[in-house]
């Protein structure tokens, strides 16, 4: 279903706008997303493969992901450098003869704990003395079973353990595997990656929309529990709890919009097109779904942070998708350098309008002034 029309013909044959409504409703659920086979990381693994694979790697890997027999992770982050600027990324990818040797290490691999994963998506370094630091990296596709691949461990996020899907911390050692698993090309793996992470960004913004109308949904069931009265009055009785319900309505209701747009964006040509507006979901809706979420935490108290409700986990893989596919900061950085690009045209064309304002005034025998301009003494100072 995600695999937009006007750009893949291997999808459902819905645009990302209409993805983008069915989303929602996946995201509602911890299980709907797998059982239509529409979760990360397998969403931008497919769009990888159909993106930018090779007929011989379509065969070999899109084809069993596309019927749900097997499932996929994603390998760039790395536990000793600051993988927010891929540039950082260290694991090295070396030709030899018709292989490449992969050396490294990498974590948060989303999906590798799954006994049905079969591949990986890996991006390293091949050609680190390269000029341009973009064209220093390379993305490569590595079946799990390869030999010298060491998963050392899982990661908890937030003490929850995620199994079977899990978060692996993978070692990689002489690592071997055919030359013609290179993806696009040596050199191009920043390419790859952009072209994947874009449409992921929004597709998590998607499910988070149906995550925070859950929360509410949760909180408002709650504000009429009989049986909850503080201060004998039931949570609804309290004004600050109707305010809070408000204020999540709203907020979900316009991030919604945020999200749509994005969508309609990205259908109206491609995802690089969209890049300001993708962005802007990855930030917005994950503090939304979090502001959501804190307060259904609250309305329910000590049942709010336990397992008795989803709430806490909700909360725990929402406040990760700040930190998922680009952190915020690097986010509202690009998105006020962007936006700062207009800065100095609007100051000429401030200073063009005071002036001709000023000009045209004068043509007519017109004087500027303050219209609150007084002047006013009371007496004149003494010399």
């Amino acid at each position: 279903m995600f695999l937009p029309k006007n750009h893949f013909t291997q999808g459902a044959g819905f645009s990302n706008l209409e993805y983008g409504l069915m989303a929602e409703y996946l995201g509602k659920s911890h299980i709907a997303s797998e059982a239509t086979n529409c979760a990360a990381p397998d969403t931008g693994n497919m769009e990888v493969f159909a993106k930018y694979g090779t007929q011989e790697q379509k065969d070999m890997w899109l084809k069993p992901l596309l019927a749900g027999e097997m499932r996929s992770a994603f390998l760039m982050t790395e536990p000793d450098v600051a993988s927010s600027d891929a540039t950082n990324i260290e694991l090295r990818i070396e030709r030899q003869g018709d292989e490449y040797v992969l050396n490294g290490s990498k974590w948060w691999s989303s999906g590798a704990g799954d006994p049905r994963c079969k591949i990986y998506i890996v991006m390293g370094k091949s050609d680190p003395n390269n000029s341009s630091l973009y064209k220093q990296q390379s993305v490569i596709f590595v079946p799990a079973d390869t030999p010298g691949i060491t998963i050392k461990r899982m990661l908890s996020v937030f003490g929850f353990d995620d199994a079977p899907h899990g978060h692996g911390h993978l070692i990689f050692e002489n690592v071997r595997v055919p030359a013609s698993n290179m993806c696009l090309g040596e050199g191009r793996g920043f390419e790859v990656i952009q072209g994947r992470l874009g449409p992921g960004r929004i597709h998590h913004a998607m499910r988070s929309i149906g995550a925070a109308e859950k929360a509410l949904e949760y909180f408002l069931a709650r504000m009429n529990d009989p049986r909850k009265k503080p201060f004998g009055k039931q949570l609804f009785e309290h004004g600050i709890m109707l305010e809070r319900v408000a204020h999540s309505r709203i907020e979900i209701d316009s991030c919604r919009l945020t999200v749509l747009n994005a969508a309609l964006m990205i259908d109206s040509k491609d995802a690089k097109f969209a890049l300001k507006e993708i962005a802007e979901a990855k930030v917005l809706i994950p503090d939304m779904l979090l502001k959501v979420l804190d307060r259904a935490i609250q309305a329910y108290g000590g049942a709010g942070v336990c397992q008795d409700t989803p709430l806490a986990n909700m909360w725990a893989h929402g406040r990760t998708m700040r930190i998922v596919d680009g952190p915020d900061e690097v986010h509202l950085v690009q998105l006020g350098r962007n936006e700062n690009k207009r800065g100095k045209w609007l100051l000429e064309k401030i200073e063009w309008q005071k002036k001709k304002s000023e000009e045209m005034a004068r043509s007519y025998g017109f004087e500027k002034k303050d219209v609150l301009e007084l002047n006013r003494q009371h007496s004149k100072a003494k010399l």
